[in-house]
């Protein structure tokens, strides 16, 4: 879709990017999909999500508006919002999944900015345009609440969340030593154990996600875990113009014979673990913990990011012993904020939450009937209450 064809009829220009609102400090501005990808890649929020490459195919329902945010000149952080139009045109809503982003959190102000973009964004699509705004903010690793509260603060009121919210974030400041001390025990020892089987780690190229994607299928297959993934969107992303976008692939060989493999985000302050598989072989042999730290020790060496998420644990118990064992001491397991509703107007806001309700039945009502399945893997651990 084009810049033209996305934007609202009255702001459409024949420019690449052209200047359409203002909020106190700072100018908001719509780009097209290509330019976006090749403005965010040095933002310390960019994560998977927020990249039109994969926001085009995951949800290709909505109308996608990347948004910049400017403040004298200067590029403080952006958006990749959905809209869509509700049915019988009863309204429309405008959705953020993970934004807005910052793009430096270390200038000291990222509070005062993240405020003026919230306000940027209630100006354009709650007042000018009439919507429901809808943001699900990103997951803090220092548990920091400061802006979900200003979102209480401003007005949004706080709606459903997953069941299994707690994600996983590994620290990735301390050195090579302090982190392995940091380690649970059990998986250091397994990790111990795993260094003693003659594995391999190697660092591949995107041209190598065939590889990884035979395993990955094979591995669904095994454990019979339902997927919810957007896996298909993987070759879009390593086919990105800004290399810093393009997640990194990694496997684990025994004798040149692939047995694991991960994809990982790897751009802004905060790496993130995308998808992960093994082989049947590569379990006696504690792969997986092989892996994981030679993932580890590979973005500490090669990447800025301060932290690596490693997702959720979807209601499995082994998933959450691993993944909690790997965050140890060096790290937090902190959950998801709800998704964030805001309107002006009482009506709209009632349209906009019916429609986010019956989409939470929906997928109530599929998750039931998945669990009710003979043929996949059921969740072992008590999900939180959907709000």
């Amino acid at each position: 879709m084009t810049l033209a064809e996305s934007a609202p009829r009255a702001l459409r220009s024949t420019h690449t990017e052209s200047k359409i609102a203002r909020a106190p400090q700072f100018t908001l501005e719509y780009t097209s999909g290509a330019i976006w990808d090749k403005s965010i890649g040095d933002f310390d929020d960019v994560c998977t999500e927020q990249t039109f490459a994969f926001a085009a195919r995951r949800w290709s329902e909505f109308v996608h508006e990347p948004l910049i945010f400017r403040r004298g000149g200067d590029v403080v952080g952006g958006a990749l919002m959905l809209v869509r139009r509700l049915p019988l045109g009863i309204g429309s809503i405008a959705v953020g999944k993970w934004t807005p982003m910052i793009g430096r959190r270390t200038d000291g102000d990222q509070l005062a900015v993240y405020k003026s973009i919230i306000e940027t964004l209630i100006a354009e699509y709650a007042q000018r345009r009439g919507m429901m705004l809808t943001l699900l903010p990103r997951v803090s690793p220092l548990g920091d609440r400061s802006e979900v509260a200003f979102l209480h603060e401003r007005g949004f009121v706080e709606a459903s969340n997953v069941p299994f919210p707690n994600r996983y974030i590994v620290d990735l400041r301390p050195a090579e030593d302090v982190h392995r001390k940091a380690l649970d025990s059990k998986w250091r020892y397994h990790l111990q154990r795993a260094e003693k089987a003659n594995l391999q780690f190697d660092v591949a190229t995107p041209d190598a996600f065939p590889a990884f994607l035979e395993i990955y299928q094979a591995m669904s297959d095994r454990k019979k875990f339902p997927d919810y993934s957007a896996i298909e969107s993987v070759p879009a992303l390593l086919a990105l113009e800004d290399e810093s976008l393009r997640p990194q692939i990694f496997f684990v060989r025994r004798d040149d014979r692939i047995i694991a493999g991960a994809i990982v985000f790897k751009a802004g302050d905060t790496a993130v673990y995308l998808y992960g598989a093994t082989k049947d072989d590569a379990l006696p042999l504690r792969a997986g913990y092989f892996m994981q730290w030679n993932i580890l020790r590979w973005l500490k060496a090669n990447c800025r990011a301060r932290w690596y998420d490693l997702g959720g644990c979807d209601g499995f118990s082994g998933l959450h012993q691993f993944k909690k064992g790997l965050v140890g001491k060096a790290g937090a397991i902190e959950p998801m904020p709800a998704v964030h509703h805001y309107a002006e107007k009482r009506s709209t806001l009632a349209i906009g939450r019916a429609a986010f309700a019956l989409r939470d039945v929906v997928l109530i009502a599929r998750h039931h009937l998945l669990s009710r399945s003979k043929n996949l893997a059921k969740p072992d651990l008590k999900p939180r209450r959907v709000q």
